[in-house]
């Protein structure tokens, strides 16, 4: 497929994100690695289109990776791969691909390498069982790896390791035109810009244009959220966006991206 200068089109390069783990649905645990993730796959060209938090149940691990594998360029899960008997997911994943599963000689040599002699215990070792054929992920905070099944990313849960392991391997993921936006806000009720904005994105059905009321300092107002691959595109938009803003009797002004 050919772009309007001849060129190829880029393909827009997708992504999902899967949350393991009963404490996140308890609300014990507040995730934080989706919101780390999604702005950096973006950076890189890949589109985070659909999120899923689920359960330590490994039929339900089971069922959703093999309904969203083959959706989606890369999947990627964490949770579940810590030392416990909770920690269910890498058992899943080798349900989920049909493979054997079994204390990987990589793995095992990264974490005695790591603890002093003796206190490589049963618990700990489980933390090297790999389902056959899986690569590696390299995890620099407490060398416990994750793996990569075809195209399933298996990460940590901890924030701060499921980071490392991702810095680890965004080298590998090629992604297309990354998605740029822009946010202006304005002190205006999102009612009042409604009908203007449904007649704006109605002339520019290239760009994806969202309006996120806010209440501040007693004060209410509207950002609308533009986001489009192609700057110049984007530009346009927003001066029509701030004129649109003035035309309702608000001043608008440059905001953070959403």
């Amino acid at each position: 497929m050919a772009g309007t200068d001849g060129m190829p089109a880029a393909r827009i390069v997708t992504a999902c994100m899967v949350v393991i783990g009963n404490e996140v649905l308890s609300g014990r645990t507040r995730d934080a690695n989706l919101a780390w993730i999604a702005p950096r796959l973006n950076q890189i060209g890949v589109r985070l289109q659909e999120a899923r938090v689920i359960p330590d149940i490994e039929a339900i691990i089971v069922e959703t990776v093999r309904a969203v594998r083959g959706r989606f360029d890369y999947v990627f899960t964490s949770g579940g791969i810590g030392p416990t008997h909770d920690d269910i997911t890498a058992d899943a994943m080798a349900k989920a691909f049909e493979v054997e599963i079994d204390i990987d000689p990589r793995a095992r040599e990264r974490l005695e390498g790591h603890y002093a002699p003796g206190e490589l215990n049963p618990a700990r070792l489980r933390m090297a069982r790999i389902p056959a054929g899986a690569a590696l992920i390299d995890n620099p905070v407490s060398k416990a790896p994750g793996f990569r099944l075809a195209n399933v990313y298996v990460m940590a849960g901890v924030p701060l390791i499921f980071q490392a392991m991702f810095e680890s391997i965004r080298h590998e993921l090629v992604g297309g035109i990354p998605l740029l936006s822009r946010s202006i806000g304005a002190e205006i009720a999102e009612s009042k810009l409604a009908d203007p904005l449904r007649r704006l994105q109605e002339s520019y059905p290239a760009v994806e244009m969202g309006s996120y009321p806010f209440f501040r300092g007693g004060r209410a107002g509207c950002s609308i959220v533009l986001r489009s691959t192609d700057p110049a595109l984007l530009a346009v938009t927003g001066e029509a966006v701030k004129e649109m803003m003035r035309s309702q009797g608000a001043e608008p002004y440059e905001a953070d991206a959403a």
